[in-house]
């Protein structure tokens, strides 16, 4: 019995997508070709794993058994590449990570420069989008996500804290006042990424208080509210680390910032269900989670 590494990794990449040629795509084969891959790997293996319909593909009983020790056979050898090229000298290989937008601009693309010149042999791969991208379907190894997580079979890995502050632009307090409680937010106008009307403010003596917001301007990218509420439109909700330039310089001001806002959100690093850790992803997540730390606050 003999198949290549390379075949098991299409065969697992065609399960988790259930398509032939999506996954055949990411290893640049043809349909054709990659039916011909995996027909030659039934072969050696003397099983069907695939049931095939011009719609859809799934997995046969042999298939679902052979699946799991794939993906161990991989685990194997991913294992054995890593602890080779455990120094940062040797880390290598193609690194595929996706963040927000926002995030990834403002935490991530600053230090990209320094962390590809820590590791020469490394290929790095940032996809930016504020979708929550299914990292097993899209072939990530690892993404980074603020705020609270769902359940899910993904492993997670906290980074860093994440505050938010209420801010407005000195222009839109001078025009319309100072909010004093969380109720007279009511009266303003404010900003909200895409359906969250309901901002949570959590005095000292740990009591919510549930606000609905309201006001003439959404939009699901976080940089926009950023420019909006600069440009004295609104108040906006923020993590601190995308407005603490802009407060710092005085383009914008913390409001009732005696209150804390909830929930409590947090940075995570998320990547698929596996025992091993690559090194290219151990080397991302030792890197970026110190710049987090130190630039996710005033």
């Amino acid at each position: 019995m003999s198949f290549g590494i390379k075949s098991l990794e299409l065969f697992v990449r065609i399960a988790a997508l259930n398509a032939i040629g999506r996954a055949g795509e990411e290893f640049d084969l043809s349909a054709t070709a990659t039916t011909q891959r995996i027909q030659m790997l039934e072969s050696n293996i003397g099983s069907k794993l695939l049931n095939r319909t011009t719609r859809a593909v799934s997995l046969t009983s042999d298939g679902e058994i052979f699946l799991a020790h794939a993906k161990q056979i991989l685990e194997a050898v991913e294992a054995a590449h890593s602890a080779m090229s455990s120094s940062t000298e040797n880390v290598s290989g193609e690194l595929r990570v996706t963040t927000s937008a926002s995030f990834g601009r403002n935490q991530i693309i600053p230090y990209v420069a320094e962390f590809l010149e820590q590791h020469p042999k490394l290929s790095l791969k940032l996809s930016l989008s504020d979708t929550t991208e299914d990292i097993i379907e899209r072939g990530f190894d690892l993404a980074i996500r603020v705020g609270s997580l769902k359940s899910s079979s993904l492993i997670a890995r906290k980074l860093a804290n994440n505050p938010r502050v209420l801010v407005a632009s000195p222009t839109y307090l001078q025009k319309h006042g100072i909010p004093e409680t969380p109720q007279d937010l009511t009266g303003h106008n404010c900003i909200v990424l895409g359906e969250t009307h309901n901002w949570t403010l959590i005095d000292k003596n740990k009591t919510a208080h549930e606000i609905q917001v309201s006001g003439n301007f959404s939009t699901n990218l976080g940089d926009s509210i950023t420019d909006v509420i600069s440009d004295g439109v609104g108040i906006g909700l923020k993590s601190l680390w995308d407005v603490s330039t802009q407060i710092k310089t005085g383009i914008l001001v913390p409001i009732l910032d005696e209150y804390t806002i909830g929930p409590d959100w947090q940075i995570w690093a998320v990547r698929p269900p596996s025992r091993l850790m690559p090194a290219r992803v151990q080397a991302f997540l030792d890197f970026f989670e110190k710049k987090f730390q130190t630039q996710c606050y005033l």
